[in-house]
């Protein structure tokens, strides 16, 4: 396919469906723990804005959960079949720790999820606020355990290598291996700023459409507050993990630079922009910043940042992709930031909810999270090439030698079909989403399916939602 060696077609199956597969976790992670905060508000104040804003994002929730659990599954196979040298060299490494994550994480959240799902009205208050909350904790843990299993591959501590095979000889090393706790960090502060800016962005769409309701209001005014505190904190995190990848990966800092080569007694420049060229081995037409690049990765003046010439051409990252992905992430939370400065002006002008500008630059903020971890992940992944466990085992021995015509088939039918799965569960989720919050609604519930006190729960019904009273509401909009 398009002259694509096998290695290549593998490694852009694995992009492919873990770009997919990304989306979901980190929107339920954040959202699981904002329905825990509803429903704590909710038990506290009885103000019936956070019980129908629990309503409603539990639907988007339950949703969410499901492509996240389908989409999972085929990451975890992957392994197996594309990645067979991996998994026998290290599997006795990272097969427990997603095994951990099993146990842990993923039987927490099955024993509580339909308790948080059909039971507001069959269990007692307390009950199911545990129940939200244990869920909450679940996709924190099951963050853990992946984080962990992942940073491991990027920073491998705690092992021996015997017969060509790794063997664990520190659990506590490889659980906390030196990237671990920066990564851990950084991804779930993300997971929660990326459903901040779904979330503003959702009550922004409504706003600018006239629904100025209560939830509607609630909705944005949390989301603004997590963007004005947590995306500077977000940045401080990077900024510490960028310290520790220069460390530990110092040619994956040299790429998402795309400095090639230090000047003797010269501080290191910040490049902004350029084109970094991987076979004349430079950046071309960079706009630099001296002294920048030192200041921010050294903390000196002084001090030089490691360039790419400094290591072998067979063990550099592609820079051009990694130097670019790396500023589009860092644009998404310079945005985030700055979105969040806006609201806090506006919230004290008293116009947050009817600034006309500034709601519809929160509505197209609502994909920024989702594109950030997607650069970043992209970045750190393809920044630790041309090794699938660094300095330890190379990607091109780790890849299952099939042909790259078996690639190329499984590879297009995974495009064809994920589009199609889950582009209806997005326009679903979206649909849901324009419905808007219902005032009071879970107030006289019944128990069992929708209306009925004793009908068997189905599983969309935790989505359900009056398609004849959605069509009424949009053709009263046309109208």
């Amino acid at each position: 396919m398009f002259g694509l060696e096998a290695l290549d077609l593998a490694r852009i199956q694995f992009a492919f469906t873990i770009s997919f597969h990304i989306i979901f976790p980190a929107i339920t992670i954040g959202l699981a723990s904002y329905l825990a905060v509803l429903e704590g508000l909710w038990l506290k104040t009885k103000q019936e804005v956070y019980r129908d804003l629990y309503h409603y994002w539990l639907k988007i929730f339950a949703v969410n959960f499901g492509m996240g659990v389908v989409s999972g599954i085929v990451m975890a196979y992957q392994f197996g079949t594309n990645w067979s040298g991996f998994s026998e060299f290290a599997g006795s490494v990272t097969g427990p720790l997603l095994a951990y994550e099993v146990l842990t994480a993923f039987f927490l959240e099955a024993g509580f999820l339909g308790v948080m799902l059909f039971g507001w009205n069959r269990v007692g208050p307390g009950l199911h606020f545990f129940s939200t909350v244990m869920v909450a904790v679940g996709t924190l843990i099951s963050t853990f355990w992946i984080l962990s299993s992942n940073s491991w591959m990027h920073t491998p501590q705690g092992y021996e290598i015997v017969n060509d095979v790794v063997i664990p000889v520190d659990w506590f090393a490889i659980v906390f291996n030196p990237s671990f706790p920066y990564r851990l960090l950084h991804m779930a502060t993300a997971a929660y700023l990326a459903t901040a800016f779904f979330v503003g962005a959702a009550a922004a769409w409504h706003l600018l459409r006239g629904r100025n309701t209560p939830p509607v209001r609630k909705m944005l005014s949390m989301a603004m507050w997590m963007a004005l505190f947590v995306a500077p904190i977000q940045a401080v995190i990077g900024d510490f993990h960028g310290l520790n990848t220069l460390k530990h990966q110092p040619a994956k800092i040299a790429a998402m630079e795309g400095h090639w080569e230090n000047r003797p007694g010269e501080a290191t420049p910040l490049i902004l922009f350029g084109w970094p060229d991987m076979e004349r081995e430079e950046t071309r037409f960079k706009v630099e910043i001296p002294y920048l690049g030192s200041l921010i990765l050294q903390h000196s003046l002084t001090e030089q940042v490691p360039a790419l010439k400094e290591f072998a051409p067979e063990d550099r990252p592609n820079s051009t992709i990694v130097f670019w992905t790396f500023r589009v992430m860092v644009a998404m939370g310079l945005l985030m930031i700055l979105c969040g400065l806006w609201s806090l002006v506006l919230r004290f002008k008293g116009t947050l909810f009817t600034s006309r500008p500034f709601l519809t630059m929160a509505m197209w903020m609502g994909p920024s999270g989702i594109i950030a971890i997607l650069a970043g992940w992209f970045t750190t992944e393809i920044g630790r090439q041309p090794w699938v466990i660094y300095n330890v085992m190379r990607t091109a021995d780790a890849v299952t030698p099939h042909s790259a015509t078996q690639l190329s088939v499984t590879l297009a039918m995974f495009v064809v079909i994920y589009f199609a799965v889950f582009g209806v569960g997005f326009a679903y989720v979206m649909r849901l989403v324009r419905k808007g919050p219902v005032v009071h609604e879970g107030k006289e519930k019944g128990a069992g399916g929708p209306g009925e006190k004793r009908t068997p729960m189905r599983p969309l019904s935790a989505a359900d939602e009056d398609m004849h009273e959605n069509k009424g509401d949009e053709l009263g909009e046309r109208n």
